[in-house]
């Protein structure tokens, strides 16, 4: 479980930058995050939305320590993640928005493996955890390929699978769909169905929900850092377009919302 109090992120003032939120003033410093509330059980498939500047990557990233929160606290499994760094981001696996800021290696398979390496796993546990990971989005067979030759979405897929690897308690990927072509992004949808239903915590966040409304439990809509929805996906629908959030025309019309193990994939529409 991951369990935020009364978290506040702020930045300016001669601090650095700690996300992406434009919240309130506090005197020459912004607020990112207003005092926060938050417990996201194992299995959830949680949806972060919100507006650019609404806060979401600054509050995701104090999830595993990125960002360390002006106040209040955030606890991964029951351990403070102040207290400890190594155990919080083995356990929260993150996708940046940006693939170039996590990729790490020149090829594809040592950039996936990176991770797995650094556990200090057997050379056979890697090399499953490469191929499924790979195989989780679309590029089985292109572990030589190197970084540098790929493209944009590719790059996401490499991100995305580098994490994957890792095998998270939680995983929280930051508009993760950005650049995927249809085949990438549904085999990712799967992907993330599996981990759900095998007990991860899946948190997406978005500003559109057109790949993943119909995955999820529930949805928390933030406004200038401030949780302003916090409800179940059919709920928030009617909430989220004030926050400049679309929610998809007939997204409840013939699927369900809360769905389990034997989903179907859902319908996706080309960003």
């Amino acid at each position: 479980m991951i369990e935020i109090e009364g978290v506040t992120c702020r930045y300016g003032g001669g601090t650095e930058k700690s996300g992406d939120g434009d919240g309130k003033a506090d005197g020459d410093r912004v607020t990112a995050v207003a005092n926060v509330t938050l417990s996201i059980p194992e299995g959830e498939f949680l949806i972060v939305a919100g507006a650019n500047g609404s806060g979401k990557t600054t509050l995701v990233r104090t999830f595993n320590g990125l960002v360390t929160p002006d106040s209040g606290t955030v606890a991964v499994n029951g351990t403070p993640v102040s207290d400890d760094l190594v155990a919080a981001r083995t356990a929260v696996g993150m996708v940046f928005q940006d693939p170039r800021d996590q990729l790490v290696a020149s090829t594809v398979g040592a950039d996936v493996a990176f991770g797995p390496e650094n556990l200090g796993l057997s050379h056979a546990e890697i090399d499953r955890r490469v191929a499924d990971a790979l195989a989780a989005v679309n590029m089985t067979g292109r572990e030589d390929d190197r970084i540098a030759s790929l493209s944009g979405g590719e790059r996401e897929r490499v991100a995305i699978a580098g994490v994957l690897a890792m095998e998270p308690d939680h995983l929280v990927l930051d508009e993760p769909f950005t650049g995927l072509d249809e085949p990438a992004r549904r085999s990712v949808l799967d992907r993330l169905r599996e981990l759900r239903a095998a007990g991860t915590s899946v948190i997406v966040v978005t500003h559109d929900l057109r790949d993943v409304l119909g995955l999820a439990d529930r949805v928390l809509g933030l406004s200038a850092g401030r949780v302003a929805v916090d409800a179940a996906p059919r709920e928030a629908a009617t909430d989220l377009p004030e926050l400049d959030v679309r929610v998809p025309e007939g997204a409840f019309d013939d699927r369900p919302v809360n769905t389990g193990a034997d989903d179907t994939a859902s319908d996706t529409v080309d960003s």
